[in-house]
């Protein structure tokens, strides 16, 4: 091992011990990134399903306001979890005006009103509800069941009045066989389309976010301090300087993600097994460049992120510039996963940020297609090359031997 390569080894050993000290590091680099996909998919949709169980138990008050009450309008009401009150009215203005009923449903004396008019073999219907409150809108949605049942009994009614058969009258177009057996896509291929939809922008917000402390700490924190005047002392060069310290908040933020990952393969496992989705079905090469993707993704980023801390005179000062910074992130992630990847354009490879989500998305769906890959990866180097040598320069500046110390 040569001499250099020690010096930068020992440079990150020393900027990781240092950063992983405080307990609050250690929270924030291996128990969120484990806890966080698990907590998202298997507590989140347990807590969901919790919340409709309970709405679905709850018992709400519904007042009917009509001039006719079909009996099986009346009876298609749950009577265990409704409690009914039955107005006979007639409406001369419409339906729709809440009037004399504003404060009854504003106050929640009644959770929802259904406004019945029976004319000329039609009926006429509104709704009086509170879309702010749970239970007006709990309410409102069983009124809708119920007269979707109505709706459906006068239909078959009329049907058979008129001599023709239900079935074939209200259902005349009908799905022959299996809808599974017709897709040809595997499971495996539909759980990496399900995947691909938000790992990508998951992934690189973490990587971007995880690695905003460690490189403010590290450059802006250490001037701060005034401990980098020491560290410039040192035997080293200033590119030696630059890759000990990419090296360690490299391993941190690596450590992050790898556990993001661990923690993401957990609850897809328990997703697996609840039969809500399957494990992706991946080659070896996806597996590879996914891998190389991140890297080359991680690369950028740090070098950016450690640039730009350095620039900055104080903690102070870096946070405000590299907390914002998330945008840059964000927004093209987000619009990544509206692109479609069906006849794509191979520019869209060649776009900073877009390329790497891009290039997991088709990735995760398993589609090695060497065009795209030779675009991301060519472009991905240039630009990790040049956010590199930003930070190199950086580094080289003689202003960053002053503290404010």
């Amino acid at each position: 091992m040569s001499k250099s390569t020690q010096r930068i080894k020992t440079i990150a050993k020393k900027e990781v011990v240092e950063f992983v000290r405080d307990w609050r590091t250690i929270v924030a680099i291996i128990i969120i990134p484990i806890l966080m996909f698990p907590v998202l998919f298997i507590v989140f949709p347990i807590l969901l399903e919790s919340e409709a169980a309970e709405l679905d138990n709850k018992i709400v008050n519904i007042e009917i306001q009509s001039n006719e009450f079909p009996d099986y309008l009346i009876n298609s009401f749950d009577e265990n979890y409704t409690q009914l009150t039955i107005i006979n009215k007639t409406f001369d203005e419409s339906l729709s005006l809440p009037l004399d009923d504003l404060d009854k449903v504003r106050n929640m004396e009644i959770d929802a009103i259904l406004r019945l008019n029976y004319s000329e073999e039609i009926w006429y219907y509104s709704i009086i509800h509170l879309s702010t409150s749970e239970s007006s809108t709990e309410a409102k949605a069983r009124i809708i069941t119920s007269l979707i049942a109505f709706e459906n009994n006068i239909t078959e009614l009329r049907i058979i009045d008129g001599g023709l058969e239900v079935d074939s009258t209200l259902d005349p177009l009908r799905w022959d066989g299996d809808t599974n057996k017709a897709d040809v896509a595997t499971e495996g291929e539909q759980a990496g389309l399900i995947l691909s939809l938000f790992i990508p922008l998951v992934l690189a917000i973490w990587t971007f976010s995880s690695a905003i402390q460690p490189s403010i700490d590290m450059t802006a924190g250490e001037r701060e301090r005034g401990t980098l005047e020491a560290l410039l002392g040192l035997p080293c060069t200033r590119n030696e300087l630059l890759l000990g310290k990419w090296l360690g908040v490299a391993t941190i933020t690596g450590v992050g993600v790898l556990l993001q990952i661990v923690g993401l393969l957990f609850a897809i496992g328990y997703l697996a097994s609840s039969d809500f989705i399957g494990v992706p079905a991946l080659s070896i090469e996806a597996i590879v460049l996914i891998i190389v993707s991140i890297m080359l993704f991680a690369i950028m980023v740090v070098a950016l992120e450690l640039a730009l801390a350095m620039r900055s005179h104080s903690v102070k000062e870096a946070g405000s510039i590299l907390g914002p910074a998330i945008i840059l992130i964000i927004f093209p992630a987000l619009f990544t996963q509206v692109i479609n990847l069906d006849g794509i354009e191979s520019f869209w490879f060649s776009i900073p940020v877009i390329n790497v989500l891009l290039a997991l998305r088709e990735l995760l769906l398993d589609r090695v297609i060497i065009e795209h890959i030779v675009i991301w990866f060519t472009s991905s180097v240039l630009y990790a090359s040049l956010a590199a040598y930003y930070a190199a320069r950086q580094f080289k500046r003689e202003d960053i031997v002053t503290t404010l110390s």
